[in-house]
C-alpha cells in the first residue's frame, strides 16, 4: 500500500464518521513531515454553518497545530474534489499538494468545473493528484444519497403523509 492510500483510508474514516452523523459523507486531513496535523469532516447540517467543510476543518486545526496560517510544507488529502470556497483556503494557506479521491462534477473547484489550484493567474499554484481510492469514495457518497433518497419514497408512501396517491 502506497503512502497515498495509507493518508486517504485515514479521510475515508474520517468521511464514514460524517456518514454515520447525517452528514455528506465527505473526510479530510493535512499531512506535515509525515504527521497527520489536522483532521476535518463536513459537519455542516450539525454545526448549521456553510463553511463547514472536510477541508476547512482540517485546515483550520493544522493552522493552529502549527501555529501559522501558512501551511507552505503540508499536503491535503480529502475523498472528494475540493469546491471553490475550498480551493480558495487551500491557495490561501500556501498548501503546495493536493491529493482527491472522487471528482465533484456538480460542484468541484479543482478540475470539474473550474481549475482554481493550477490558475497561472493565482500568486499560489498546487499540485494536484487525483483519483486516490476515488472508486470507494464515490461508493460512500453515491451509498448516502440513495439512502436519503430511499428515506424520501418511503416518508412520501406512508399513510398520513400528505400524499394523495
Amino acid at each position: 500500500m502506497t503512502r497515498e492510500t495509507e493518508y486517504m483510508k485515514i479521510a475515508l474514516e474520517l468521511a464514514e464518521k460524517a456518514r454515520e452523523m447525517g452528514e455528506v459523507p465527505v473526510g479530510a486531513i493535512v499531512v506535515f513531515e509525515n504527521r497527520v496535523i489536522g483532521k476535518g469532516f463536513n459537519k455542516r447540517e450539525s454545526a448549521q454553518s456553510p463553511i463547514s467543510h472536510a477541508e476547512i476543518e482540517a485546515i483550520t486545526e493544522a493552522a493552529a497545530y502549527l501555529k501559522s496560517w501558512r501551511l507552505e510544507d503540508c499536503e491535503l488529502y480529502v475523498t472528494l474534489e475540493p469546491c471553490i470556497m475550498c480551493s480558495g483556503a487551500i491557495v490561501q494557506s500556501r498548501i503546495p499538494k493536493v491529493y482527491f479521491g472522487a471528482r465533484d462534477p456538480k460542484a468541484g473547484g479543482v478540475r470539474s468545473l473550474y481549475t482554481l489550484l493550477e490558475d497561472e493567474r493565482l500568486n499560489h499554484r498546487v499540485e494536484v493528484v487525483e483519483g486516490i481510492l476515488a472508486e470507494e469514495s464515490a461508493e460512500l457518497l453515491s451509498g448516502f444519497f440513495r439512502g436519503i433518497r430511499e428515506k424520501q419514497k418511503l416518508s412520501k408512501k406512508q399513510p398520513g403523509s400528505g400524499n394523495l396517491e
